[in-house]
């Protein structure tokens, strides 16, 4: 797994996070109760793609979203790290990968609260997380817009306001 090199911090584990499959209840109480996270640079850009691309979310849409940035870590498609995944195609305005990047707007973290959700997911999913919610997704839109291939991948699931789909 390429993601396996990213992680340069202490396991999970030692840091009293819930990882294994059957431990991770996504509600909001089960993530109050999980430490602070922190991270170095793959984990500030996980985080700051959960921050911005799905915040307001569920907790459970925000793993879905991760999951689907790490999944495309796992695929040869894509760059081999979370920044490099995240930052796809930045500098083409409206031509990467993850709007926040490209779409011209200044990104400011100005929700304490939620920025310390989407790390501590950030840090589950870096640290193991199972990635059982989008069924193998690579790719999601909200559900306000209709990407042209949305039309040519399968869809594997809805959660929240996204839809996710696997690429062929």
């Amino acid at each position: 797994m390429r993601l396996a090199a990213l992680t340069a911090v202490p396991p999970a584990s030692a840091r009293n996070l819930q990882t294994a499959p059957g431990t991770i209840t996504y509600d909001r109480a089960f993530l109050a109760a999980q430490p602070v996270a922190t991270g170095g640079e793959q984990w500030q850009c996980l985080a700051e793609a959960l921050y911005f691309e799905a915040r307001g979310e569920s907790v459970e849409g925000m793993f879905a979203v991760g999951e689907v940035i790490l999944n495309r870590v796992d695929s040869a498609r894509y760059p081999s790290s979370l920044c490099g995944v995240i930052n796809q195609g930045t500098g083409r305005r409206y031509a990467c990968q993850f709007t926040y990047t490209c779409d011209g707007n200044a990104e400011v973290i100005a929700e304490p609260a939620a920025w310390r959700r989407v790390g501590k997911v950030a840090r589950m999913l870096i640290d193991g997380a199972p990635r059982t919610l989008t069924n193998g997704a690579t790719h999601y839109h909200t559900r306000a817009v209709n990407p042209r291939w949305a039309r040519v991948f399968p869809r594997t699931t809805t959660i929240g306001s996204h839809h996710f789909y696997r690429q062929g």
